[in-house]
Order: C-alpha cells, then structure tokens, then sequence
C-alpha cells in the first residue's frame, strides 16, 4: 500500500495515536472494488472512526453513494475530491486508483473494520485519559472530584456502548435455545417462575416472577404504601439470594438476587428504619422516638443482625440525574453484581441534557427510555416507582388507572409492567358516616371486608395478563404479606 506520512512529525520523544494506515486502505480498497463489502461494517464503523482525514472523507463519500443506490468506484469518486488534491505525490484520482488496484478480498472487510474501530476506541480512551488530567489539575471550584468521576465514567460508557460490532442479528435458532433454556430454569425452580420471585405468591404467579430487562412501573397516590411495597419485594429478594461460584470463578445467581435501591426522596437511614420496623414488627415511630420496650429492642437488634448480611446497596443521593443513576447501576453490577433495581422515584429524577430540563414531557421521556434501555443492557428488572395524578380523587371508584399517571405517554409506552397499589381501607376511614345510622352500619361492613387488605392492580403487562392480586398489608409495620386464603390454611380437622 502506498505509504502516506503521519502528520504530527516523527519525534521519537513522541508517541504517535494508534492506526492502521494499511487497514484503512485496504477496507477502502475492498469496498471500491466491491460495493458489498460496505454493508459489512456499516453497521458499526464511522467515518470519525478513520485515523486519516482523507480516508474518513472517502468513507463518508462512498457511504453516501451506496445509500442513494449509486455505484462508488474510483471514476465516481473523483469528482467529489479537489482537483489539487495531493496525496504523496499522486493526484486523488491517481490515489483511488491504485487503493482499488491493490484491494483485498471481499472477505477481510469486516476484519479491517473491527481493526479501524478498535484503534479509534483507543484513540478516544487516550483522550479521555488527557481530558481526566487536565480537568483535575485545572479543576473549578465549584466541581467535586465524584462529579469528575461521573463525568469521566459517563464518557467511557458512551465509547462502550457507541458502535458496538456485537450487536446485530442472530439466527432464530439462538434465541429459540435462549427461550427453552428460560423455561427448562423456570420449571425447576421452586414456583416454577421465569423470573425473580417477590414472595408475594399471588403477584408471582400473575406475572411469572419479576422478568430480567423489564421495566416495571409502580405507581400510587400519596399514603397508598408503594414504597413500603418497594422496600418489602426489594428485601424479600435480597434475603432469598443464593449464588454459586462459576467454573470461571464468577458468582452466578441461583435464588433472590443482589439488589440495588435508588431514594432519591428518603435517606438511606430513614429506608433502612423503616425495613428494620417491617420486618422487626415494631412500628417505626416507636424506633425514631425509643418508645420500645427491653424484649422490643433485643428482638430489634435480632433482626438488624440477620439484616446486615444481605445484598441490599441504598444510594440516598438527592436530585441526580439518569446519567449519574446509569453510571452509578452500572458500576454496581461490575464491582458487587446487580439482579434488580429500584428506583424511589421516577418524578424526582432529572434530565442529562439542557433541552429536556426545559420541557418536563422530554424529559421524562429521557429518564424512562434511559431506565428501558438500562433495564436490556443490564439484564436485570428495574422497578421505577411513579406519582399519580389528583384527577384519581375526584372520581368514585378511586382505583388508579394508566391514564392517570403522571406524564403518562412516555412512562406507560415505555414500561413493561405498569402496577397500581390501592386500598379500599384508607378512603373508607375519611367517609365515616354518623355512628348509629344504617349508612354507619353499612360502612362497618365495608371496613371489616377492606380491613388490612391492599390490592396491587396489574394496568399492563407484556408478557402475561392483567388483573389485581389482593394482599395483605399491616400499615403499623407498613408491611406486605401473602393474604390467607382458605385453600391456603392448615388442615382443621
């Protein structure tokens, strides 16, 4: 191949970036003899990928022509080039000609584009290394080393995830052995459930388990308990983990799963006081205020001691964005290992770019395509807790339904699952007629049937039906349980 020389100079007290000046000609080449050889790498190279600006002009100009269902070759190119171009001392068609004359095979074009591809990816990792130094020795004031780190870790993730020449199709018959795979682990494990199970027996059953890439969307009006439900499934899974070492020395998940809770409204002390009290059963005013007992304490301490070896991460960090939470997930997985997510919640989010700050429907937008796409990357289920809107009060029957979230278009489009948690009890207690009246008597009856009862409305589901899953719920330990059936009690006779 002709020889181009490295602008930069030759100084050897100089290391120059790394390329592959052959490579490119040789794609190059291979190309302009053959046109199909571009749809082999389209996929994933870039003309900003090439070292050489010429070639990274070429490319883009070959690229646009095989779009367009034009022919690229040496004799259409040239006209697009300038006519004093000098290239080593041949003129630019005199250059195309001799890339096309010295071409490989068809065959080796996915091959040098990988290697183009992987040699920019080094470029920018080395730029991104300059960018880190002079951005610590030069740092404002106002920018806390952790935001350089996020900063430095959201730039190398968008190299990872730009560009990727993993991706694409697959036969058929790979993901029909992925899916029988998935059903051969879900009838063997206990529940005969695809995906992670919340100890919940009915919810489980309705959905098959929480499913890996699912987005799951609970949402409730104030008081309603969807926190406490968020807090009881996260720590029944935590709880339930068991893995095993991989022949490869990795840990692989065989039961609950390792968890990580985004409160972006309570601190991580508040969460833990208030699991702590569900699961102590001691409510947790009575923990805040030291209102317990010497037996209430020692069964206190018991649980926290059960408690602080499971898997359960809390990041309290108020106010951040989707881009320091997907940094944030992602750094999790990587270091601790990661099976399902929680985010408390989705409204208390915000936008990475400018443009969406300024319009709240972008915005959440931003943070529920964000949160999807997380959710596939990750392959774990992340469940996003959501508002819903007053218009829920002004009607009659007060169960929710997905017209009233909150900014809904994007969140219900974007959401796999879309769980409402409603009770009856909390609307009865401020409808209380006069004591004595039959109305009063009438109202009795519909507070014993609601009594401790919550109902957990499936308003959409992918991959199943929906419905509601009745529950039992003990708002002094804002706790969640299996609700006692009477297929499900022990034998009386």
């Amino acid at each position: 191949m002709l020889d181009i020389p490295d602008k930069g100079g030759i100084d050897p007290q100089f290391r120059q970036a790394p390329h592959n000046m052959e490579a490119e000609q040789a794609l190059l080449g291979a190309i302009l003899v053959n046109n199909e050889a571009f749809y082999r790498v389209s996929d994933f190279l870039e003309p900003r990928h090439f070292h050489e600006p010429l070639h990274a002009r070429l490319f883009e100009l070959i690229g646009a022509l095989v779009r367009a269902g034009k022919l690229a070759t040496p004799v259409t190119l040239k006209t697009f080039l300038p006519a004093d171009l000098d290239v080593a001392g041949l003129t630019g068609p005199q250059y195309l000609a001799r890339l096309a004359a010295e071409a490989t095979t068809i065959i080796n074009a996915q091959d040098y584009g990988r290697i183009i591809y992987d040699l920019s990816v080094r470029r920018d990792l080395i730029a991104i290394g300059e960018e880190i130094v002079n951005e610590a020795y030069d740092a404002n004031v106002e920018v806390s080393p952790n935001q350089q780190i996020e900063q430095a870790e959201k730039r190398l993730y968008e190299i990872a995830e730009t560009g990727r020449y993993d991706g694409g199709f697959q036969r058929f018959a790979e993901a029909l052995n992925q899916s029988v795979d998935m059903a051969s682990k879900a009838f063997q494990r206990d529940g005969h459930l695809s995906g992670i199970a919340t100890a919940l027996d009915d919810l489980d059953q309705q959905m098959g388990g929480l499913q890996p890439s699912d987005l799951i969307i609970l949402a409730g009006r104030p008081a309603m308990g969807k926190t406490s439900l968020a807090t009881n499934i996260a720590f029944n899974i935590a709880a339930a983990y068991r893995g095993e070492v991989r022949p490869d020395g990795g840990m692989e998940t065989v039961s609950g799963g390792i968890v990580g809770f985004f409160s972006l409204e309570m601190s991580a002390e508040q969460l833990a006081t208030r699991i702590l009290a569900e699961q102590a059963e001691i409510a947790s005013y009575k923990i805040r205020r030291g209102d317990i007992s010497e037996a209430e304490f020692s069964k206190l301490a018991a649980a926290a001691q059960t408690m602080s070896v499971i898997p359960l991460y809390i990041d309290d960090t108020g106010g951040i964005s989707i881009a320091q939470l997907v940094a944030r997930a992602r750094r999790l997985k990587r270091q601790r290992g990661l099976d399902f997510m929680v985010v408390d919640y989705l409204q208390l989010l915000s936008g990475s770019s400018k443009s969406s700050s300024q319009n709240r429907v972008q915005e959440i937008t931003e943070i529920t395509t964000g949160l999807k796409a997380l959710a596939k990357e990750l392959q774990v289920p992340i469940m996003a807790l959501s508002q819903l809107s007053r218009q829920v009060e002004s009607r009659d029957d007060k169960r929710p339904q997905l017209s009233d979230l909150r900014e809904s278009g994007s969140i219900e489009q974007d959401a796999d699952v879309v769980m409402f948690v409603y009770r009856e009890e909390y609307y009865l207690k401020s409808r209380e007629p006069k004591p004595g009246t039959e109305e009063w008597f009438q109202w009795e009856t519909e507070m014993k049937a609601a009594e401790n009862t919550a109902e957990i409305i499936i308003g959409k589901q992918r991959h199943g039906p929906t419905g509601t899953v009745k529950v039992h719920f003990e708002p002094q330990f804002t706790r969640f349980s299996n609700l006692a059936q009477d297929d499900r009690l022990p034998d009386r006779r």
